[in-house]
């Protein structure tokens, strides 16, 4: 097993090479397409309104190369061997979340255009993203490899089983809120993809530790795409990831976690998506108790996602970034020494 580290970490390698080389035209064909961003009303004031019309969908960059190079790596493995096939599992989720950003995307893209009355509406998208993680939590829990039904407590170094029923419930809930967690911090050139690799460069480290190559070999290639997509996505953005990426990549991260037994972890290694999410549900429960209580509109933050509240305090977009980068960079090494301990 320990030998197929090199060739996960090469593939890694020449999944950015060639997503750099594909990248270009890419975005042209975007370009001919007119897939374009659109920004919301409450941005369009602000420097975000010069991004209006740069091409999104940019995820498509990093979910095909993963899956392509993923199946490439296990598919005889999986036909001959029958091993390799817990990488089903992941792919699957980043497949279906992938799917469901794409439709999403392309809604609100033909709403823009006048050619439909609405795009996907939130509750249909949080109920098929429920659907998506509660079947793949329910196949996780019957799949035999040795973190299955379990959490292992950091420190102690103590796996512990877990009912099936609360792991499906609990795994549930940590693939669709890792997903919305990522579609939040989706909001600055770069800041998504940056934060992403750097979850996925700690989950693949674990996934070695545990000996999960199949696993790692999955992060280590989106870590790769995710880097040729940063290529094109560094300020200033040539190309949005759009929902068909975040969505995706968001809880697939969920259901690596999970498969690692490690998803304590993850609220650390993926702290910046973490006080995201958490900044928009004080932000509005905020908004809502002191509405009900004291007759008055009290918010915390400027604005959410907390990113948008840096930028309204005068940070630049590269100065916010560049300062989430490093917290996520520090996260992930302590996420992975806590592993480790």
């Amino acid at each position: 097993m320990e030998s197929q580290l090199p060739l996960a970490l090469s593939i890694g390698a020449v999944t950015f090479v060639l997503g750099m080389i594909w990248g270009g035209p890419f975005i042209e064909i975007l370009h001919l397409l007119k897939i374009g961003k659109q920004i919301r009303p409450e941005l369009q004031d602000s420097s975000h309104i010069n991004k209006v019309g740069t091409p999104t969908m940019g995820g498509i960059m990093i979910i095909v190369p993963a899956i392509l190079f993923s199946l490439a790596l296990n598919l005889s493995r999986i036909v001959e061997e029958g091993s390799g096939r817990s990488i089903l599992l992941p792919l699957f989720v980043l497949i279906g979340f992938a799917l469901l950003g794409l439709i999403d995307d392309w809604a609100g893209i033909q709403t823009s255009r006048g050619n439909l009355g609405e795009g996907l509406s939130g509750k249909v998208k949080f109920a098929f993203q429920i659907i998506l993680a509660l079947f793949a939590s329910t196949v996780m829990s019957h799949f035999e490899f040795s973190f299955a039904n379990s959490l292992t407590l950091p420190l102690l170094q103590v796996t512990v089983s877990v009912n099936p029923v609360i792991f499906v419930v609990i795994s549930t809930f940590i693939i669709v809120a890792s997903s919305n967690a990522t579609n939040l911090t989706d909001g600055l050139d770069g800041l998504a993809g940056i934060i992403t690799a750097s979850a996925y460069t700690a989950y693949g480290v674990i996934a070695v530790l545990q000996n999960q190559i199949f696993v790692a070999e999955l992060c280590f290639v989106v870590v790769g795409a995710c880097f040729a997509f940063l290529w094109y996505n560094a300020h200033p953005a040539q190309l949005f990831m759009g929902d068909t990426g975040s969505l995706a990549l968001g809880a697939t991260l969920g259901a690596v976690a999970v498969m690692s037994g490690q998803w304590l972890l993850l609220p650390i290694i993926a702290i910046v998506p973490v006080v995201e999410i958490l900044s928009v549900i004080i932000q509005v429960a905020s908004a809502k108790i002191t509405r009900r209580f004291y007759g008055v509109d009290w918010r915390p933050f400027l604005r959410t996602p907390i990113h948008h509240h840096f930028e309204l305090l005068g940070w630049s977009e590269m100065r916010i970034v560049q300062r989430f980068w490093l917290i996520a960079i520090l996260s992930a090494f302590v996420g992975v020494a806590l592993a480790l301990l």
